[in-house]
């Protein structure tokens, strides 16, 4: 089976005055029709500069390059004119803050038949109708949500479910949802969760799935990626991930997950000591190693590949990986 996206090497560079720094540096994967790939990583790993490369929004002061291979079509070569007639037809994407994605003048079903009257060249009475059937699929039904509500009087999970019926309306091959849990409380990411894995199954529809939260994404993802400081720093299915925890940031990650699990009353949650590096003041090497307990003096000179580890799909990138604890 051919990949649905196929991205190799894509590095995204953002110039401030005569410097340059790499937000994302050589990252590439694959995502299968109907697959579900889990993008982690804390803020400022380059998730989020990842999924606007990969739907061409980047800032006018960024740049990319490599490729980002959609079926046959490399997204890098085409001009805005072509890219728009993709978006929302053939990739769409969930933005992270809901109510900085909808038009706060506009009724959201308005919001939602918009992209099916550009894309699908639907007239009003269809567009509309086929938008109230979208808003009842996502869980917002009529007698709750008319479709002439405004974004401001509905609750932050329900301007979440609005944004997916938008990214549906065109029924796309390929779904970002970028950080979808934020702001959420758990009962209802858990819900938004269910209903894209649901939505993906259904519609056979590949998604790649940002957040900062590995335990969380695990819960529908097939493969997982890890990003810190803007590189791959682990990749592979997801069951292999969790078990091999080959790269340090990713055994940091987990034990910082609690999903699934409870701590004792008055016990620290635990963290990873540190911040992520800004990228203008990366370290050479590792990127990770200042932050890393199990770094040597080769990690801070030499930057480590991502190479395979011997288990199926699985690769990392740690010149001294440690024994899973």
């Amino acid at each position: 089976m051919s990949p649905l996206l196929h991205v190799e090497n894509l590095s995204v560079h953002l110039r401030r005055g005569r410097s340059e720094a790499a937000l994302l540096d050589g990252v590439g994967f694959s995502i299968d029709p109907g697959q579900t790939l889990g993008v982690v990583g804390e803020s400022g790993c380059g998730k989020s500069i990842l999924a606007l490369a990969l739907i061409g929004l980047l800032p006018p002061t960024a740049r990319a390059s490599g490729s980002i291979w959609l079926e046959r079509t490399d997204l890098t070569t085409l001009p805005e004119r072509e890219l728009c007639a993709r978006r929302g037809r053939q990739l769409a994407m969930i933005f992270q803050e809901p109510m900085l994605a909808l038009n706060p003048m506009q009724p959201i079903g308005r919001q939602v038949a918009e992209g099916m009257r550009l894309h699908l060249r639907l007239g009003r009475a269809e567009s509309d109708a086929r938008a109230r059937l979208l808003l009842d699929r996502v869980g917002l039904p009529a007698s709750r949500v008319p479709a002439d509500a405004y974004p401001h009087a509905l609750s932050g999970g329900q301007r979440q479910r609005v944004l997916i019926a938008m990214a549906l309306a065109c029924d796309p091959a390929l779904l970002i949802a970028d950080e979808f849990s934020t702001a959420l409380d758990m009962t209802t990411q858990a819900q938004i969760l269910a209903l894209l894995a649901e939505l993906a199954a259904e519609r056979r529809m590949a998604l790649l799935m940002i957040s900062h939260d590995l335990g969380l994404v695990s819960q529908v993802a097939e493969r997982i990626l890890v990003l810190y400081a803007g590189r791959a720093v682990e990749v592979g299915p997801t069951a292999t991930v969790f078990h091999a925890r080959t790269h340090p940031y990713t055994q940091g990650l987990l034990a910082a997950s609690l999903h699934g699990t409870s701590i004792p009353t008055g016990q620290v949650l635990p963290n990873i000591p540190g911040q992520v590096p800004e990228p203008f003041a990366r370290p050479e090497g590792c990127g990770f190693a200042p932050r890393c307990r199990f770094v040597q003096a080769d990690c801070r000179q030499a930057r480590p590949p991502l190479v395979a580890t011997g288990q199926a799909g699985h690769h990392a990138a740690c010149l001294h990986p440690p024994v899973q604890p």
